[in-house]
């Protein structure tokens, strides 16, 4: 597959799984994680800068924080982390057995709320679950799925979306913004899984990370399919964005204008030849759009 043309790299350094990218609108920063690498990265595109901090266990996803901390969701939990002084704090501890489980996708909603679903990393039976940390309460939301990823919330704030990776599925329900409860849970969209012996050419690939644009339609990286669609509110395709890279993770709108879309990659358990062909896996790449997105919401 040959890539769209408005593709470019904007971070060369590649992880081994980069996920969780966070454009911080305060620092004009872009933040992003490297799971298996147990990194978390910043980004600044003005200079070119880029720093990490590097952690005993996997940091999956962040959320920034008002006093200009971040929140983390580790292996090991939940924490308060200061970039300036690399200090970190407990906030939660993990409500599942770190040897099977891990912290996964996790986002703020627009009140502040931070939701993180989890990983059962033996894939079967489904046994993983969506909690909700608020207050400095942690509480179970959802269970029932085995890769929580696609997190996102429409413009209205009253739609959420998620997806099961592994189910090949986005789900959307309807979200109450006061309360946090959501219902009516259904299908949003869903995609062919692999057959036996197809070839990665004519697969296209299983939802990963997601973000939201302001028109309200729901980006997501096709991990395996190499590409990036642009679904719209109904869950339709109207927009295909061919990358360099077999397998994207997550998008995320960054820039002054929130016009530039941020991918993380990966290139963890790759065949050699795949990355011969395909160098850029594990970089972040970067694409200008027309809608912007919409901004990072805080953690309380």
């Amino acid at each position: 597959m040959e890539a769209d043309a408005g593709v470019r790299v904007a971070v060369a350094a590649a992880a081994r799984l980069g996920e969780s990218p966070v454009w911080h609108p305060r620092e004009r920063a872009l933040y992003y994680c490297d799971i298996p690498g147990r990194a978390l990265h910043r980004f600044d595109p003005h200079n070119g800068a880029l720093h990490h901090w590097e952690f005993d266990t996997e940091v999956a996803s962040l959320a920034p924080k008002m006093d200009g901390t971040l929140l983390l969701a580790m292996r090991d939990g939940l924490w308060r982390f200061d970039p300036a002084s690399g200090v970190r704090t407990p906030l939660a501890a993990p409500p599942y057995d770190p040897a099977h489980e891990r912290f996964n996708d996790g986002k703020c909603d627009p009140q502040g709320r931070f939701w993180v679903g989890t990983i059962y990393e033996p894939r079967d039976p489904a046994l993983a679950s969506l909690y909700c940390y608020s207050q400095a309460t942690l509480a179970r939301r959802l269970g029932g799925v085995t890769v929580l990823n696609g997190l996102a919330w429409s413009p209205s704030g009253r739609t959420m979306y998620w997806s099961d990776t592994k189910a090949h599925t986005i789900y959307a329900a309807d979200f109450d913004p006061a309360g946090g409860a959501f219902s009516r849970q259904r299908v949003f969209a869903s995609f062919a899984p692999k057959q036996p012996g197809q070839a990665l050419a004519t697969y296209g690939g299983r939802p990963d990370g997601a973000a939201i644009d302001a028109e309200g339609c729901y980006w997501v990286a096709m991990f395996e399919g190499q590409r990036l669609l642009r679904l719209s509110p109904d869950g339709e395709p109207i927009r295909e964005v061919a990358l360099p890279v077999r397998c994207p993770t997550m998008p995320c709108f960054g820039g002054p204008d929130l016009k530039t879309i941020y991918v993380t990659s990966a290139r963890e358990h790759r065949p050699a030849a795949e990355l011969i062909e395909q160098p850029y896996a594990g970089c972040v790449l970067a694409l200008e759009v027309d809608v912007p997105g919409l901004p990072v919401n805080f953690s309380d």
